[in-house]
């Protein structure tokens, strides 16, 4: 099988979170991906627990099967390598604050003029333009900022940030889109793209809902906890033991569920349509619940499955690694330490393609600058 991103060849000066996850996913495309580490230190992330033999769990899974070299780019003769690896590239990806790799002399106007074909890929906290374009950020500043926290929650309560980090993740999701694009517009014009992708445009790009309820009513809206404040029923129900969630997104699905739950309601004019409901969530949500209380979550489940109504478990990471779902779809997967064993567990990929190998394993993430002589031997070889 030929991976797609086959023989794209990319430099990667990112650290952390948003741009090891974009040349990660690159990575499981196909590409080659060398990543540009500080010396002695390299990424951050090597040092972020948990362990296992004194290696980063958090680096394994987002730097697997890449390849590491330590440069210093204001030494010349680190700068002398780091200029040939951007002569074989096909793309760089850097996440410095704007301005630094202008002062190092590697921005996109000098790469662009020597290197037309190389594609620029950079993400940053507030992109390369605007009036707090350097200013620092971290994923939960964005979050902040960029309005997730505000919706995030239950009501009345402080705002809490997503568990996951999307501020860095979907800024590091954007970039990838980017890359691929400006690879497919090179096929045609011959010449490289900057992408600029900034965490908090990435955070306004995923309030589809909060964007539309403010502009039309002038209200922001509010934490509603697990409930969807658009769509209803929508949200967690108690069982005689303990929490699921039913996600009826239509009315032929709330018919669907009022037949199953035998709750004569589709025909009420206050649950007849998703506005009435979503008006009555909070009485919808009761009646449902004197229904559901009195048996199983797994009952719940199943019953509602068979009747082909949304409905789920809320899993803890722990039952997620043991879904058998999950596990069908090879999204468990092994990370390899340098002599092959199994070291750490780290998620699949979700991109199925047909031709796209899905292997239950990958190989293991570098020791720092461990390529070097590897990467040195590929240059020389160009020549």
């Amino acid at each position: 099988m030929t991976k797609p991103l086959a023989g794209i060849q990319i430099l990667d000066l990112t650290h952390v979170l948003a741009g090891p996850f974009c040349s990660m996913t690159l990575a499981d495309l196909g590409a080659h991906v060398i990543k540009v580490e500080r010396p002695g230190t390299g990424d951050d992330t090597r040092a972020f627990p948990p362990f296992a033999k004194g290696k980063s769990a958090y680096f394994a899974a987002l730097n697997h099967g890449k390849k590491s070299i330590a440069l210093d780019l204001k030494v010349d003769s680190d700068r002398d390598i780091f200029e040939r690896l951007l002569a074989r590239a096909d793309v760089i990806l850097e996440n410095f604050r704007p301005g630094v790799m202008e002062r190092l002399g590697y921005g996109w106007d000098d790469l662009h003029a020597q290197f037309p074909r190389l594609i620029y890929g950079a993400v940053s906290g507030f992109g390369h333009t605007g009036p707090e374009a350097k200013r620092p950020a971290y994923d939960m500043v964005v979050q902040s900022r960029g309005g997730v926290m505000s919706i995030t929650g239950e009501k009345g309560r402080e705002p809490v940030r997503v568990g996951a980090s999307i501020g860095d993740i979907v800024a590091g999701m954007y970039l990838g889109q980017g890359i691929l694009a400006a690879l497919f517009d090179r096929e045609r014009s011959g010449t490289g793209r900057k992408i600029d992708v900034s965490m908090l445009d990435s955070q306004l790009a995923i309030l589809e809902h909060a964007v539309a309820i403010t502009t039309v009513t002038g209200t922001p809206p509010v934490p509603t906890g697990a409930r969807h404040p658009s769509i209803a029923p929508f949200e967690t129900f108690h069982a005689s033991d303990g929490l699921f969630v039913i996600a009826a997104g239509n009315d032929v699905l709330f018919e669907k569920l009022c037949v199953a739950l035998n709750l004569p309601l589709s025909d009420d004019p206050r649950f007849a349509t998703n506005p009435a409901r979503v008006e009555n969530a909070r009485l919808l949500k009761r009646l449902i619940e004197a229904v559901t209380i009195d048996k199983t979550r797994a009952h719940w489940i199943a019953k509602l499955g068979a009747a082909g109504i949304p409905s789920g478990p809320i899993q803890d990471v722990a039952q997620v690694l043991r879904d058998p779902q999950i596990l069908a779809r090879n999204m468990v997967v092994d990370v390899l330490d340098r002599n092959g064993r199994p070291a750490f567990k780290a998620a699949g990929n979700p991109i199925k393609m047909t031709g796209l190998g899905d292997p239950t394993v990958r190989p293991a993430a570098p020791d720092l600058d461990a390529d070097r002589g590897e990467i040195l031997r590929w240059l020389n070889e160009g020549h």
